[in-house]
């Protein structure tokens, strides 16, 4: 078996990171290149002075360059450049003079806080421009007190070359070294925006999925909340719908053919639930499940879920792309009080439990095709505006014989069922857990 590759320091490393590094390694090649030119011009003036300070910089810093490359230890690394950075200018203006004999070339200094500041962090930064500080403070003095008779070794027409030579050095050094930086900050900024773009359209698309399964209300208490949740509901119609003959058709149909059907149905039945202003609660093989009374601002929703079933009865029975399947729906319609939860944390629904929920079911299982029955609080709230057969019983599990009504059509305007004393709405008794 193959080695697996250990993970390094340097995989693991941050887009901030990569960039500090990248800028260190960069003014470490600008510096060593511009010591070599800074020699190369002295000695095409005919200038002649010691060229251990600029040659043993070279050589220090190469050498913790390549240690670098070696162990990926940068913290190292920038220790060593950033002091290179520091004492090297001031040495070497020792070594040829005074400020003014050196053309200043301590201004090369410089560059140590301000790599520390862009390599490194602000707080990391000042020490070493205080030590900078310090270091310009003591090369005054020794200016002060040893400069004397120095002034002559270089003419002044030299030394002010040399003077523009290094502030031009410098500014250049700090200016690309700032670019850089703030170039590769836009080019980080502008993957970060993409990427928190992409995460909002990814956190939108858990949104859209977790409204399609839960209520929009109970999705945004469960993102806002890992806690239970469980509401009593008073007063709600909850109606199932069950498809006749499709049992049959999965034995004759392909898979994709019979997922398909279904799909095209069940979403016909989605919109319908939208246009109503109803929750869709779940779907079982070919059952569906829908409720009224969850939105209080909905003060028909028994009127609503009527009105519903008789659209959903009409669009199966007629509508051409299911006709030459002969498919029908039955359907069971009760009124009162639920428990409402959600359950589990993995695939997690959002169910109803009760008498209400268990009329609801029977009444369907009792239907036969094209039929739409109802319990007595059903009824009684729909009967002035919705056509009835008369009253029938039907055994209930758990509850002996019981009241049902078949539900035909709609009799005209939804005049008298709009008024609140025909739909009473109860407020939940029972608090969230």
């Amino acid at each position: 078996m193959k080695n697996l590759p250990s993970i390094t320091k340097e995989m693991i490393d941050t887009p901030e990171d990569k960039l500090r590094k990248s800028l260190l390694i960069f003014a470490c090649a600008f510096m060593n290149l511009a010591v070599v030119l800074w020699l190369a011009i002295y000695w095409l003036m005919g200038l002649n002075f010691s060229s251990n300070v600029p040659l043993g910089y070279q050589l220090v810093s190469i050498s913790s360059l390549l240690f670098y490359l070696k162990t990926k230890n940068f913290e190292v690394f920038r220790f060593v450049q950033l002091s290179l950075f520091l004492f090297a200018p001031f040495i070497m203006q020792w070594s040829i003079g005074s400020s003014v004999t050196s053309s200043g070339v301590m201004l090369w200094a410089l560059l140590a806080p301000i790599g520390a500041l862009v390599v490194s962090n602000w707080r990391e930064s000042v020490p070493w421009f205080f030590a900078y500080i310090v270091m310009t403070i003591v090369s005054g003095v020794f200016d002060y007190f040893l400069g004397a008779g120095n002034e002559g070794a270089m003419s002044m027409k030299t030394i002010g070359v040399f003077f523009a030579l290094n502030f031009v050095a410098m500014s250049s050094i700090i200016y690309f070294l700032v670019r850089y930086f703030v170039v590769e900050m836009e080019r980080i900024k502008t993957q970060l925006d993409q990427q928190h773009q992409l995460l909002e359209e990814e956190q939108k698309k858990s949104e859209r999925v977790l409204l399609n399964v839960l209520p929009g209300a109970i999705a945004q208490r469960l993102k806002n909340s890992q806690g239970l949740i469980a509401d009593g509901y008073a007063d709600v119609t909850v109606m199932f719908v069950d498809l006749v003959n499709f049992t049959q058709l999965t034995e004759m149909l392909a898979p994709t053919e019979m997922v398909g059907l279904l799909n095209r149905i069940f979403s016909g039945f989605d919109v319908l639930s939208e246009k109503y202003g109803l929750e869709k609660i779940k779907t079982m093989g070919d059952a569906y499940m829908v409720v009224g009374g969850f939105d209080r601002d909905r003060i028909a929703y028994t009127a609503d879920i009527a009105d519903m079933a008789i659209e959903m009865r009409d669009y199966v029975a007629n509508h051409p792309d299911f006709t030459k399947y002969h498919l029908s729906v039955h359907t069971g319609i009760a009124t009162g009080p639920v428990v409402a939860g959600v359950i589990g944390t993995k695939r997690f629904i959002y169910d109803l439990w009760g008498d209400t929920v268990n009329i609801a079911s029977r009444l369907t299982d009792e239907a036969t095709f094209g039929v739409i029955q109802v319990d007595k609080m059903t009824y009684n709230r729909l009967h002035d505006s919705f056509a009835f057969e008369p009253r029938a019983t039907v055994h209930i599990k758990g509850k002996g014989e019981m009241a049902m009504y078949r539900l035909t059509a709609r009799l005209g305007a939804r005049n008298a069922i709009n008024r609140t004393g025909d739909n009473p709405v109860f407020a939940s008794t029972a608090p969230s857990v």
